[in-house]
C-alpha cells in the first residue's frame, strides 16, 4: 500500500493554487458562510436518482444482516417484503441493544458499488472542489449509518472527527453528511455548534453507555458551548458540509423508522491518506485526470487507477 510521500509526490500545488483553481458548485456567499460558521447546509443537493444506488447498497447489507440473524436463530422471519425505511428496525424488535451492535456495528464501510457511486457523485465533488480545489482524495473513513429507533447505539455524542486521527497531517478533512431519508428532530438529526471549526482537538474519552465506544468530548470542553447548539433537520438528498474540527452530535431516534445517512470525507491530495484506516481513492484531479480511481480500483484497494492494491 502506498504511503503519503510516494503516492502524492507530484501533486505539487500549493493550497492557494488548489483553491484558486476551483470550479465548484458553491456561490461565493456560500463559501463565506462555510468559512465563518464552520458548516454549510445544502438542501436538495441530490435527487432520487442520485440516492438510488446507495439505497440499493443499504438494502443489500440489510439482506445480509437478516440472513445472519436467521442463521443465529435470533429471528424466524427475514421480513423481506418490508419497506426500506422500517425493515432493519423491525428485524431488531424484541432483540437487545447488544444484538444490534453485534450484528450491525456502529457504522458500515462495505465496498459496494452504491457507496462508490455516491462518493464519486459529481454534485458532491463540485461542492468539495469549491472548498479545497480540484485535487480531491476520498478519505478512507466513510460511514453508512442506520440510526434505529430506541437503540442507544444510534445516538452519537458531542465530538470532533479529528479526535479519531489527532496526529494525522490531515487538516482540512471535509465531511459531506448526506441524508438518505428525511432527518428530523424526532429521528435524530444532526446537532451543530457554529463557529467551532477552528478549535484545537479538545479532551475526549470513550463513551460507555451505547456499546459502541464512540469518542466523546470531555464535558468540561463542550459544556460552555452547548448553548450555541443548533438542530439541523434536513430532507432526503440534502447535505451538510463541515470540517474535522467542527463540534457536532446527533440525538436518539424516537420515531418508528430508521434515520439513514452517510458521512463521506474528502481532503486535498497533499494530505495524509491515513492508510491505517483503509484505502481511500483519488476522486478528482486536474493535474492527473488519468489517475482518478475507478470502481474496480476501489474494490481492489488501489488508491489510484492501476496503482498499488491489497
Amino acid at each position: 500500500m502506498y504511503g503519503e510521500a510516494s503516492l502524492f509526490r507530484d501533486y505539487a500545488l500549493t493550497d492557494a493554487e488548489l483553491r484558486s483553481g476551483a470550479q465548484g458548485a458553491l456561490r461565493p456567499g456560500q463559501v463565506d458562510e462555510y468559512d465563518e460558521q464552520g458548516y454549510l447546509v445544502l438542501p436538495g443537493l441530490l435527487d432520487c436518482d442520485d440516492l438510488a444506488p446507495v439505497r440499493a447498497a443499504m438494502m443489500m447489507k440489510v439482506d445480509l444482516i437478516a440472513d445472519q440473524l436467521m442463521a443465529a436463530g435470533r429471528i424466524t422471519d427475514p421480513l423481506a417484503g418490508d419497506p426500506f425505511e422500517t425493515r432493519l428496525a423491525r428485524l431488531f424488535e424484541g432483540l437487545s441493544a447488544e444484538d444490534f451492535v453485534t450484528f450491525t456495528g456502529r457504522s458500515w464501510r462495505d465496498r459496494l458499488t452504491g457507496y462508490f457511486e455516491l462518493m464519486s457523485n459529481p454534485k458532491i465533488l463540485d461542492v468539495v472542489e469549491s472548498l479545497i480545489g480540484p485535487e480531491i482524495f476520498a478519505n478512507p473513513v466513510y460511514n453508512v449509518r442506520p440510526k434505529v429507533p430506541r437503540v442507544a447505539a444510534g445516538e452519537v455524542p458531542w465530538h470532533q472527527d479529528k479526535s479519531y486521527w489527532p496526529d494525522a497531517r490531515s487538516n482540512p478533512v471535509v465531511t459531506v453528511w448526506v441524508a438518505v431519508v428525511d432527518a428530523t428532530v424526532e429521528n435524530g438529526c444532526l446537532r451543530m455548534i457554529p463557529r467551532t471549526h477552528q478549535e484545537a482537538v479538545a479532551g475526549f474519552h470513550f463513551e460507555t453507555y451505547s456499546g459502541t465506544a464512540y469518542l466523546e468530548m470531555d464535558d468540561a470542553a463542550v459544556a460552555p458551548l452547548k448553548a450555541r447548539a443548533r438542530l439541523v433537520p434536513l430532507g432526503a438528498g440534502g447535505a451538510i458540509v463541515f470540517n474535522d474540527r467542527f463540534i457536532h452530535s446527533s440525538g436518539p431516534n424516537a420515531s418508528e423508522h430508521i434515520r439513514w445517512s452517510v458521512d463521506l470525507r474528502y481532503q486535498p491530495t497533499d494530505q495524509d491518506p491515513m492508510p491505517q484506516y483503509g484505502t481511500g481513492f483519488l476522486a478528482r484531479s486536474r493535474v492527473h485526470p488519468e489517475r482518478v480511481a475507478s470502481l474496480d480500483d476501489w474494490c481492489a484497494g488501489r488508491p489510484e487507477a492501476g496503482v498499488g492494491g491489497t
